[in-house]
Order: C-alpha cells, then sequence, then structure tokens
C-alpha cells in the first residue's frame, strides 16, 4: 500500500519542486514537507486539500485510497461541475 509521504514525494518531484519550493506554494515550512515524505507527520486537513488543489489531484489518491491521480467527474451534470469549480475557487480564494 502507498503511504501519503511516498505519494507527495512522488508528486514533488514530478513538478519538479524542492521541498523548499512546494512549502513556499503552500504556506507551510520545508520542515514540515520533509515530515510529510518521510512520514513522521500528516497534514491536517485543510493543508491535505491545499497539496490536492496544488497537485490537481484527489484526496483519495494522496492517502494512498485510489491508484488513480484524476477525479472523474465525467457522470456528473453540468450544474454539479459549476457547483464543484464554485466550491474550489471558494477555497482557494480563502486560503490566500
Amino acid at each position: 500500500m502507498v503511504n501519503f509521504g511516498d505519494r507527495l514525494k512522488e508528486l514533488r518531484k514530478r513538478s519538479k519542486l524542492s521541498q523548499e519550493q512546494l512549502a513556499g506554494q503552500l504556506g507551510i515550512t520545508k520542515g514540515m514537507i520533509s515530515s510529510y515524505e518521510t512520514s513522521m507527520r500528516m497534514p491536517s486537513y485543510r493543508i491535505l486539500l491545499k497539496i490536492a488543489l496544488f497537485f490537481n489531484v484527489s484526496t483519495d489518491y494522496l492517502l494512498g485510497k485510489s491508484k488513480n491521480d484524476m477525479i472523474n467527474i465525467s457522470d456528473l451534470s453540468e450544474v454539479q461541475k459549476a457547483l464543484i469549480c464554485e466550491i474550489i475557487n471558494q477555497f482557494r480564494m480563502g486560503n490566500k
């Protein structure tokens, strides 16, 4: 089973970011990124959501619950898709 730290490190390296660069993007310290990647700590719910939004993946993927790094929204109506976009935008605006 894949753990959160492994997934975070994989995504960070795929994006060619240092721990310091990712920390800056998320508004946390490099030490926090390091402790997540070594599984010494787990992020708060708020930080977990920020990481998911930053890498455009689901929290299930980050937590090892899903092998798919993308969210399938093909079965949703246009209204549902618009609502999800609105929620994501509100979250992003509230966490800047």
